[in-house]
């Protein structure tokens, strides 16, 4: 099969699994804690890791020099992660995963401020208009401030900043390497929260995405335990096709797939929560949508006229 085309395999099933764990997690949210979910989500996906490096040459890819960077990259995912599930609480999983995916506009900002690559107006352009697409979910016009949408906003940047830290491991590091550290960091993040607030002394009761975060540990009956665990390989087993996809294709041909995870998010939305999307969050979505897939277009034609110049050059 011709990479490209692979590729694009990878990343819709990557996609796929990651907003169906995305469900599973926000049905579970009203009876378990966060940081519970997010600890068995880890290990059952550490498993998976370790199966697929043993594949790729052995536990000695686990070695680093660039340990430093592992670690902040891997906080910098458990933010990501923490936000984004508190905002899952409390909102409809299509309005949260479009807020979210003004990340890739995020990521073209922050190249052009902390990497110096070089950014047009159009794109910029591109970028604010995205963000506006954000100010309209928040609704502005109820005269009331959302804050719960703020929490994909933060999910979105710290992603973003992920992304930046990605692009220097990814130049020494294996997929599966990166992947056990982020996997360590959720369980080392989330044995922290349980040890301090496991027992649910700092839940309110009030407001649904703290509670998801501060909840008392609770022993899941059969069902739920098995979704736990399904959770986890679903976590595991995307994240792996993700970074096939990223490996044996360019970043180019396959990002614009991921926006598969807007319809899919609207499904899933609809057949687990009945919650069909209103005007307002159609109209942000996209904004959002569109202005994404604008700065990928205008990053492929760029790379490509780029790479003319270089042919000619040479």
């Amino acid at each position: 099969m011709d990479h490209r085309i692979l590729g694009i395999v990878c990343v819709v099933g990557a996609i796929t699994l990651f907003i169906l764990q995305d469900a599973l997690i926000k049905w579970l949210s009203g009876g378990y804690p966060l940081h519970e979910i997010v600890l068995v989500r880890a290990a059952s996906a550490i498993a998976v890791t370790l199966f697929v490096m043993r594949l790729e040459g052995g536990i000695h890819l686990l070695r680093t020099r660039r340990l430093g960077l592992h670690l902040a990259r891997s906080g910098l995912l458990v933010v990501a992660n923490c936000a984004f599930y508190m905002a899952l609480a409390a909102m409809a999983i299509a309005e949260a995963t479009s807020i979210f995916f003004v990340a890739p506009l995020l990521i073209t900002a922050l190249s052009a401020l902390l990497l110096r690559e070089t950014v047009g107006p159009r794109r910029w352009a591109a970028v604010c208009i995205g963000l506006a697409g954000v100010i309209v979910m928040q609704r502005p016009g109820e005269g009331v401030l959302r804050l719960v949408a703020l929490l994909p906003i933060i999910a979105a940047a710290a992603y973003a900043l992920m992304q930046i830290l990605t692009r220097r491991l990814g130049t020494s590091e294996r997929a599966s390497t990166i992947a056990f550290y982020s996997q360590t960091g959720f369980i080392v993040a989330s044995v922290a929260i349980g040890l301090v607030a496991g027992d649910g002394r700092f839940a309110p009761e009030d407001d649904a995405s703290l509670a998801f975060l501060l909840r008392a540990w609770t022993m899941p009956s059969a069902r739920d335990a098995a979704l736990f665990l399904a959770i986890g390989v679903l976590n595991g087993i995307g994240g792996y096709l993700m970074s096939q996809a990223y490996r044996i294709s360019r970043p180019s041909a396959i990002a614009p797939f991921e926006y598969v995870a807007l319809p899919m998010a609207v499904m899933w939305g609809v057949v687990f929560f009945g919650n069909w999307p209103d005007p307002i969050t159609w109209a942000g979505m996209a904004l959002i949508c569109g202005s994404g897939l604008y700065v990928l277009h205008r990053e492929t034609s760029i790379a490509r006229a780029r790479r003319t110049m270089d042919g000619k050059a040479g």
